[in-house]
């Protein structure tokens, strides 16, 4: 079943054509991720199906009775009430509803007649019931289970949106949507707003949402688990895929090489012949073949290259190499009104570390980041940077710090100004800034560009120590990959806060997850993460519910033959569950013993007084010895991790 129907639609935006004469139709079970680079209209798209705009040409069908949800990027209407009464009221004709209810009750106190007052009444009795009807379709208690996976508490339910953040309130709208249920859900970057946990919730419930759904998300793995097509906003138009994202670049990359392949072909084909034309076109004989040659190049379609999407890759200058003991957190406590954020935390940061910091919002996770970069101090203990390091710091506030009046180039250049304009501009284009763009004026640029302004001014010189926080907000899918490629080769320290599942886990090597005053530290990427806890959950309903045990001792006893069978069952569970830890840690100890050995080799070597007489040779040993001896306490602590899991 067809939900939406798309037939030669055609927009234009400032001069431009966006859409020409496209079609598209969405199914009943389609999960469509919708891609292409900033500006390419893909919230244009959403908006025209939603009907908020209307096309210049063509026309949008939607099927009978479809109900659409859509959330933009920012929040578009007034919103009132309270949190938990405004999401229940989304529900369509439930606030008519509760309108008539108010009125006919006022109505009855108001009447004297009695044949009124019964068939006021009688009336009332229907609404109730017309109210008890719908809230079986949309129980109170879904929207509080789904108010409280986005990150409200129940004492939340209660405030005045007035009180909320704009980010709240984009959570709340978010909720509301899902709440509705409706038969297509347009989402445009759903998790700008989100922290790790809500992201993460969010996914678990997309998956099990039983509507279509059309996704615009930067976060590559967010959107590869939801969806099962891509429409792509290309150069040349509009193209359809089935599957997830990376099939869609796989089905890219494919097609670029056989329209390479096929270009070549034809060209080749192009030159045989003008070449047979050259030589024979005078000749009497040869002459009927050289006119047909010569209408045959004619006829020769011109074949359409691939026309790429602007993408730069960026690498960079290798960072000074700093002390060992980059970060040195100690003893440190911040409490902001009545809330204690830290208490009492102690923690170390070691060069080449690349630290996530996650947790709920209002957790602290910018304030920890803002006490690493000196701008705000804590409340007792000390936060001190180690021998040689030198830091940069990324923040969304840093954005408004931009001069309005100079243009993109020049922000930039003034952060290296030893540096050629050309490779400054090199540095812009990265950040998909090329050619006139880099003359645009800052007060003109979007918020997102204004980002990668401030990143490229960060990256222009990078420092041995980085500290981000949300770096890939307001970037889109290809802006994200290109920062992700650049820090994935970023040879300092790297500690940042992100919502962007894909970037955290191509970066993490360790978690610091913040929750109730503590900071607690698990090794290895995003994905490891949640496996832990999944472990954890499994171990946890292993254990036997003493509690019920010891209150029902009456309840009959199982057979010995069904005793058998739920021991074998749980010694199974345990075995599956502990199986995959014991497997990781076999191979992380024989890396730890591959190092040690590499570790002697290198100490018999550096033991020769006479290396020290080479720079050449002895320097780049001594670097191996360090960062063989930092791996080999990584492993260390991944290994005693893993003893304690088991």
């Amino acid at each position: 079943m067809s939900l939406v129907t798309i037939s030669k639609l055609s927009v234009t935006f400032l001069g431009t054509n966006l859409f020409h004469d496209i079609g598209l139709q969405v199914e009943q079970a389609d999960r469509i991720g919708l891609v292409g680079p900033n500006g390419s209209g893909k919230t244009t798209l959403l908006r025209l199906i939603t009907g908020e705009i209307s096309p210049e040409a063509g026309e949008i069908k939607t099927g009978r009775g479809i109900r659409i949800g859509y959330l933009p990027q920012d929040v578009r209407a007034a919103l009132s009430g309270n949190v938990l009464q405004s999401a229940l009221d989304s529900i369509p004709g439930r606030v008519e509803l509760r309108n008539r209810i108010t009125q006919t009750e006022e109505s009855l106190k108001d009447t004297q007649n009695q044949s009124d007052r019964a068939r006021l009444a009688e009336r009332l009795a229907e609404l109730h019931q017309e109210i008890s009807h719908l809230e079986m379709h949309f129980p109170p208690h879904e929207a509080e289970r789904i108010l409280a996976g986005l990150g409200f508490t129940p004492d939340d339910f209660s405030r005045p949106i007035s009180s909320l953040s704009e980010g709240w309130k984009m959570r709340l709208l978010l909720g509301s949507l899902l709440y509705q249920e409706p038969d297509l859900l347009l989402l445009d970057e759903p998790t700008n707003h989100l922290d790790i946990p809500s992201v993460h919730w969010l996914e678990q419930f997309l998956q099990t949402y039983n509507g279509a759904l059309i996704l615009v998300s930067h976060d590559r793995d967010f959107l590869n688990r939801q969806i099962n097509r891509v429409i792509s906003l290309e150069l040349e138009g509009i193209r359809n895929y089935r599957g997830n994202y990376d099939f869609y670049l796989k089905a890219r990359d494919e097609e670029k090489l056989a329209l390479e392949a096929k270009a070549r072909n034809r060209e080749q084909r192009a030159k045989e012949a003008q070449r047979f034309i050259e030589r024979f076109r005078y000749k009497a004989s040869k002459a009927r073949q050289a006119q047909s040659k010569i209408k045959l190049l004619k006829k020769m379609e011109l074949v359409e290259s691939f026309r790429p999407q602007k993408t730069i890759h960026f690498s960079f200058p290798p960072a000074p190499r700093s002390g060992r003991e980059v970060v040195a957190i100690k003893e440190i406590s911040k409490t902001f009104g009545q809330k204690t954020l830290y208490k009492d935390i102690t923690r170390t940061v070691l060069r080449g570390e690349r630290i996530a910091v996650i947790g709920p919002n209002g957790s602290g996770k910018t304030t920890l980041l803002r006490m690493v970069a000196g701008e705000i101090k804590p409340d007792s203990g000390e936060i001190t940077l180690g021998r040689q390091v030198t830091m940069s710091y990324f923040a969304q506030h840093h954005l408004e710090m931009l001069d309005p009046t100079k243009t993109i180039i020049e922000e930039v250049s003034q952060t290296v100004p030893y540096e050629t304009i050309g490779s400054v501009r090199s540095v812009c284009g990265a950040f998909l800034f090329s050619g006139d763009d880099v003359n645009k004026s800052i007060g003109m640029l979007s918020g997102g560009e204004k980002a990668r302004v401030a990143l490229a001014k960060l990256l222009v010189r990078p420092e041995n120590l980085m500290v981000m926080d949300e770096p890939t907000n307001h970037l889109d899918l290809i802006s994200s990959e290109i920062l992700t490629d650049a820090l994935v080769d970023y040879t300092g320290t790297l500690i940042f806060v992100s919502h962007n599942q894909a970037f955290v886990n191509r970066l993490a090597t360790k978690i610091w997850d913040i929750r109730e005053e503590m900071i607690e530290e698990y090794p290895g990427s995003l994905d490891e993460y949640y496996d832990h806890l999944d472990r954890i959950s499994k171990h946890r309903s292993l254990e036997p519910d003493k509690k019920q045990v010891h209150e029902s001792p009456w309840k009959e006893k199982k057979s010995r033959k069904d005793q058998k069978r739920a021991e074998a069952e749980k010694r199974r569970l345990v075995r599956s569950t502990l199986k995959p830890i014991q497997d990781k840690l076999t191979l992380i100890e024989q890396r730890i013993t591959d190092l040690e050995q590499r570790k002697k080799d290198l100490e018999k070597l550096l033991s020769d007084p006479d290396i020290f007489t080479d720079k050449d040779k002895s320097v780049p040993l001594l670097d191996e010895y360090s960062e063989v001896r930092e791996k080999i306490e990584e492993l260390m602590a991944r290994w005693e991790y893993g003893q304690d899991q088991l």
